[in-house]
């Protein structure tokens, strides 16, 4: 019997444990690197890099039939579960007051702020809801990456389009244009303020797993320097996408943006106060014993957000109406 993971969102579909024999169905490859563990599981050694990208590699053809997925050695290769869990709530806050429905099809464009070379949320936004993305990022070698993803997979190449930010101190300048519009904006920041912070937190997570072998931790998940730092960390990271989006404000309805930790909300709310948004959304997410959140702001007045909701949003066909 399958255990749920109840903290996961209910449209997420990796509620259950890792069903390993219907994995290795779908990608045999996996098959080598699952074997039982000390608590009697089928699973894989975490620890090692090759493994998590099978894994990875296996849930995104089982679950969202993408056939052809891989990443360049050392990029970032990122946990799926928690990766979807952003996007169904970014779904359900399109929802609200949308008559609780989810925005849906290749209409609904997003703009996901550091695709990397791993493209996921693009996969599965359009994936699991039809949206649209544009990806930015300033490594142009993971740009390079996360465009062949998108033309290799045909479900992605009309729907996905990678862009590098030729600014690496801008977030939305230099990628969103003069009057193109997103419906929401999604971000999973660099977490931490320099190289070696970075590689503290590698090298603690290494050990959660105890897993490291000798003095150099491998990094298991991966990731190259604009995926794990940045200069003023993550509060100084989102701060500036603040600021920028105050100056694009009604080119997006939801501006939005992962936050690491709790203790850092206070010093971005103070940063929202100065822009003045309409609108203010903290969601909370719990996966597994992890608490994460993301914030959520618009500068749509009511008045547009309804315009907004029906020139983009409405479901109605010319047909019907």
């Amino acid at each position: 019997m399958s255990m749920q993971k109840n903290e996961l969102h209910p449209r997420n579909k990796h509620r259950s444990r890792y069903d390993f024999p219907e994995l290795i169905k779908s990608l045999p490859e996996l098959g080598p690197f699952v074997a039982v563990n000390p608590y009697g599981d089928e699973s894989i050694d975490f620890s090692n890099p090759m493994a998590v990208r099978l894994l990875n590699k296996a849930l995104l053809k089982h679950f969202y039939q993408i056939d052809h997925w891989d990443i360049p050695e050392g990029y970032l290769c990122p946990p799926i579960p928690g990766r979807a869990d952003y996007l169904h709530y970014l779904a359900d806050l399109m929802a609200t007051g949308n008559d609780n429905a989810v925005p849906r099809g290749a209409k609904v464009k997003g703009l996901d702020i550091g695709v990397g070379a791993n493209c996921i949320y693009p996969i599965i936004g359009h994936q699991e809801y039809g949206w649209s993305f544009v990806g930015s990022d300033v490594d142009a070698y993971a740009v390079k990456s996360a465009k062949n993803i998108a033309t290799v997979n045909p479900s992605l190449a009309a729907a996905v389009f990678p862009r590098v930010q030729p600014h690496k101190n801008q977030i939305f300048k230099g990628v969103i244009k003069p009057g193109e519009l997103f419906d929401f904006t999604m971000c999973n920041p660099p977490f931490h303020g320099s190289p070696e912070e970075a590689m503290e937190g590698s090298q603690r997570k290494t050990r959660n797993l105890g897993t490291q072998r000798g003095k150099t931790p491998v990094l298991n998940f991966g990731g190259m320097q604009a995926e794990l730092w940045c200069e003023g960390g993550e509060v100084g990271f989102i701060r500036k996408m603040i600021q920028e989006s105050a100056e694009i404000g009604k080119q997006c309805f939801w501006f939005s943006t992962l936050v690491s930790k709790s203790m850092h909300l206070p010093f971005i709310y103070a940063a929202l106060d100065k822009v003045a948004p309409v609108e203010i959304r903290t969601v909370e997410m719990a996966q597994g014993q992890k608490i994460s959140r993301f914030l959520a702001w618009s500068f749509l007045t009511k008045e547009e957000q309804v315009n907004w909701k029906t020139t983009r949003w409405s479901q109605k066909k010319a047909a019907d109406k």
